[in-house]
């Protein structure tokens, strides 16, 4: 993981991760986002991401019962599944967003395929 923060540009900066399940999540996912139900993965930034120097990157949250039937549907062992949401949410902490455009949601797939890439490299 250290390879992918300091990849990422973020070696020296802190982010908090939270392993949860389905019912926390759908409640997160209320509350912030206004959906109902669970979702795989949550991203709270802390600060701007273009902030020149944000040590706390923010929260990454994840559900561990979301990411256990993905993997299951995708034939991903947990530790790929749970991988991929984590690069996600970091990528989203860093201000990369799919749900604001084809352009934006390319651009968000290119970086998460490089960085997952770089975690197959470990």
């Amino acid at each position: 993981m250290e390879k992918v923060l300091s990849a990422l540009g973020c070696h020296d900066r802190e982010l908090s991760i939270l392993f949860t399940d389905d019912s926390h999540m759908a409640r997160l996912n209320e509350r912030y986002r206004g959906k109902s139900g669970p979702t795989n993965v949550l991203a709270f930034p802390m600060g701007d991401p273009d902030d020149a120097d944000p040590r706390m990157m923010g929260d990454v949250v994840i559900s561990t019962d979301t990411a256990e039937r993905e993997a299951r549907s995708l034939g991903e062992t947990l530790e790929e599944t749970v991988d991929r949401l984590l690069v996600h949410g970091l990528l989203h902490l860093l201000g990369f967003d799919h749900e604001t455009g084809a352009t934006d949601a390319l651009r968000m797939e290119q970086e998460e395929a490089r960085v997952m890439k770089l975690m197959e490299e470990d």
